[in-house]
């Protein structure tokens, strides 16, 4: 142990650092100078007074559970196989093709303005939040303030605690009404601030967005989001397939794009052992979870899932959850 420490000091000395000076990086600031930042901060974003005040009323600590929730997300801790039966159960599936009964005119309005299959919306909505049954209960701000103070990813959140703020100054949304996950994401499509500033739309047309209540805007600011993230309406999102023995599972990953017919000529078919569509396609290959999982073949759409939520199981479970929507 003792050898180990010189060791350390050693390589703290030729770094040209102190030991203090490596602590303090790994050091959170005072909780309250950072909060008094951050609004001197948000002032200077042209965020008013009155909104701070209100917003970050009774803030005085960050919440643990944000912070436990945040270590322990399903889409790192489980394998895909767990994540999408979970998540795409025979009860969800009959619920979503309830939705697509009860529905069809705004859906069939969504799918024409924007271009996005309705299955797909459908999926996304059941996913989220369950079709509106799970769209949490926190309280944003104290959420967002608590992830932007955490240094895991203190960037990204304190932006989206920015925009939060922005849409509480603009009046857009009530301040009780703004209540999330733990992660600050709301509503029935669980849109984090950013992406409710920059795709939420007013579908049923009264004037205001409300991404909680109303399905017509719900369902117009989602597809919104997804066509201009470049969605394809002549495309699925990808499919399950069968590999070859011997693959050569180094061609897996979203950087190598090759044609069907590529795909084909290595091997690659359908889940059910049949050949590959015909098609003029670009497609990649992952296995995400490993060798030994699952492979899928996917296409442009499923890139656009993933602006979406960054997680290949999230992406998947959307995907097979629309096509089990379709063959119903």
């Amino acid at each position: 142990m003792r050898n180990f420490t010189r060791l350390l000091l050693l390589l703290v000395c030729l770094c040209g650092l102190t030991v203090p000076e490596i602590r303090a990086q790994d050091t959170p600031p005072d909780f309250a100078q950072w909060l008094e930042q951050l609004r001197t901060d948000a002032r200077a974003e042209g965020i008013k007074p009155a909104t701070l005040d209100a917003a970050l009323a009774g803030i005085e600590a960050p919440q643990k559970r944000v912070l436990d929730s945040d270590r322990a997300q399903p889409e790192k801790t489980q394998s895909l196989v767990d994540y999408v039966a979970a998540r795409v159960s025979p009860e969800r599936i009959a619920e979503g093709q309830q939705m697509l009964r009860r529905y069809p005119t705004w859906l069939g309005r969504v799918e024409r303005k924007y271009g996005v299959q309705r299955r797909f919306i459908v999926a996304l909505w059941g996913i989220e939040s369950g079709y509106g049954r799970h769209t949490g209960k926190l309280p944003i701000i104290p959420a967002l303030v608590t992830l932007a103070y955490d240094t895991r990813r203190g960037a990204y959140f304190r932006k989206e605690l920015i925009d939060a703020l922005r849409i509480l100054d603009a009046g857009q949304i009530p301040l009780a009404q703004m209540q999330g996950s733990w992660a600050g994401a709301m509503g029935l499509f669980q849109f984090m601030p950013s992406s409710y500033r920059q795709y939420a739309v007013d579908g049923d047309g009264d004037g205001r967005i409300d991404l909680w209540n109303s399905i017509p805007d719900a369902l117009s600011s989602a597809a919104n989001y997804l066509a201009q993230a470049g969605w394809q309406d002549d495309q699925t999102w990808g499919r399950p397939v069968r590999l070859p023995k011997g693959f050569d599972q180094s061609l897996a990953g979203l950087k190598t794009r090759l044609t069907l017919a590529r795909w084909q000529s290595l091997g690659v078919r359908t889940s059910s052992g049949r050949a590959l569509p015909r098609r003029n396609l670009q497609a990649s290959l992952i296995l995400p979870d490993g060798g030994d999982g699952p492979a899928y073949l996917i296409y442009g759409n499923f890139q656009v899932l993933l602006r979406w939520n960054r997680a290949n199981t999230f992406a998947v479970a959307v995907g097979t959850l629309a096509d089990r929507l379709a063959k119903q």
